[in-house]
């Protein structure tokens, strides 16, 4: 087995104490790391709450091919590693996974309603944030309990994070052979950051364990921001529609409904948060490590 750096796992440490102390995590939910220095592995605490994941013997390594343990003799881990084997496997610029079970994101995983980037920390979410259904992949001998434990339903998850005309696509046609030639990344990306999934919660994919943090905390921010916006504006306009009349209508509803990020910002929105990434994560380790509930021995 490869040494473990402990600097990148003290940032993976804590990065699961942050997703706690941000309630994207409770005692469910995961976060992954590409192994550094062997992009064919992967670093993952083991069956214990995030909160509690303490010190490098806490971190397992996983093969990306099939999500085994390195170490045979290992401890326990978490049933659900696939999700995290299966993306790294399909998208080589992917280095960092989290799982979350959200109670602000899991309505638009059930309800109809797609998630729409509303501020401008969440430009990363793109124009369509996807729900993936794991019943339409079950097999014959699948146990219907919206896990996703083996490879199959992994990868049929990782495929979500791409569309049929996406970034994935079009390299897969040639065009990584001149994006090779030029100098260019041909690493496979997947087309969107997050994938909702249905009744379950949701899965953020970053660069790094930073970004991947990042992200899932924003899209818990951006679910709350969206619920309350519908909740404000179906009220408004229920009273204009029980004929509270014109005034109300002028003082500021849009027939159009909800604002969300325009196409034109989107990507400047994204751009600003990786510029700044920096400033939360700083204030986010600073408070996991004030708090005395959070041990990390890396």
């Amino acid at each position: 087995m490869a040494s473990k750096d402990p600097s990148p796992l003290k940032d993976l440490i804590t990065a699961n104490h942050i997703l706690h102390h941000h309630g994207v995590v409770d005692a469910y939910g995961h976060i992954s790391l590409r192994n550094p220095d062997n992009p064919h592995t992967f670093f993952l605490s083991h069956n214990v709450a995030p909160a509690l994941v303490s010190s490098p013997s806490d971190i397992l390594e996983y093969s990306i091919e099939d999500a085994s343990p390195v170490n045979k003799d290992a401890a326990a881990g978490y049933k659900e590693r696939c999700i995290h084997s299966e993306i790294l496997k399909k998208y080589p610029g992917v280095n960092s996974v989290v799982h979350s079970h959200s109670e602000a994101v899991l309505p638009y995983s059930i309800s109809g309603v797609e998630m729409k980037p509303c501020f401008h920390m969440a430009g990363f979410l793109g124009t369509r944030v996807p729900v993936f259904d794991v019943a339409t992949h079950y097999t014959r001998t699948s146990t219907h309990d919206l896990l996703i434990t083996t490879t199959h339903l992994g990868a049929a998850l990782a495929a979500a994070f791409s569309d049929p005309d996406g970034y994935v696509a079009r390299v897969g046609a040639l065009a990584s052979s001149f994006l090779s030639k030029d100098g260019g990344d041909a690493e496979p990306r997947p087309d969107h950051t997050v994938v909702l999934m249905r009744g379950h919660g949701f899965t953020a994919v970053g660069s790094d364990v930073r970004e991947a943090v990042f992200r899932a905390v924003y899209t818990q921010q951006n679910a709350g921001v969206q619920t309350t916006a519908m909740v404000l504006r179906n009220a408004q306009m229920g009273a204009v529609e029980r004929g509270k009349g014109r005034e109300e209508r002028e003082k500021g509803v849009r027939d159009e409904g909800v604002r969300w990020l325009g196409d034109g910002e989107l990507g400047d929105c994204r751009q600003m948060g990786q510029d700044t990434m920096g400033r939360p994560w700083g204030l986010w380790v600073r408070e996991v490590e004030a708090n005395g509930f959070y041990v990390n021995e890396a």
